[in-house]
């Protein structure tokens, strides 16, 4: 059983190494009051465009981490006071984050509670840089939340950051899909 143990993880490591090299992923810290989770990619795309692509969110959106199921209900509004708000099919919705700082191609940073943290007296910053680099665009995301989580908020460090990962996986791969020249 070792045996087998040993070469899954490293089948796991090595898919890692090969596949994972343009993100990464890490819970940086944690406790019971906290979390830091941070998202960095790399995009072979001008920062303006990485920037812009990310406000694109309901193109690239997982559905599965709305609220209403359709991805197409996100809307995220790239301006101070700006909302990353989902509209509710049968009205109503919900305010993710607010934009409270916007530098255009190179910083933005959002508050409030992603998903379940909403329903706990906890908040969040949302921090993401658009650094250029050399063939494209570093894209950073530091996610730090704070506060009271029943049960402590270092055991929703891990699945917080895993939620994150994805989404940031399937922005990377809309923002290398090619566009059309205006």
């Amino acid at each position: 059983m070792t045996g087998e143990i040993m070469r899954v993880a490293a089948a796991i490591f090595l898919a890692t190494a090969v596949h994972g090299q343009s993100a990464q992923a890490e819970v940086v810290s944690s406790g019971p009051n906290g979390f830091h989770v941070r998202q960095s990619v790399q995009i072979v795309i001008p920062q303006d465009a990485a920037f812009s692509t990310f406000g694109q969110v309901s193109s690239w959106w997982n559905p599965e981490h709305t609220y209403g199921g359709k991805a197409e209900s996100l809307s995220l509004s790239l301006q101070p006071g700006g909302c990353f708000c989902e509209r509710f099919p049968t009205g109503g919705g919900i305010e993710h984050m607010r934009v409270t700082y916007v530098d255009p191609g190179k910083r933005l940073i959002l508050t409030g509670s992603l998903g379940p943290l909403l329903h706990e007296a906890t908040t969040g910053v949302l921090d993401m840089k658009f650094d250029r680099i050399a063939g494209g665009t570093k894209v950073m995301m530091d996610y730090k939340v704070s506060g009271f989580a029943n049960g402590g908020a270092e055991k929703l460090a891990a699945a917080v950051d895993a939620v994150l990962a994805e989404q940031f996986k399937r922005y990377r791969e809309y923002a290398r899909k090619p566009r059309p020249q205006n």
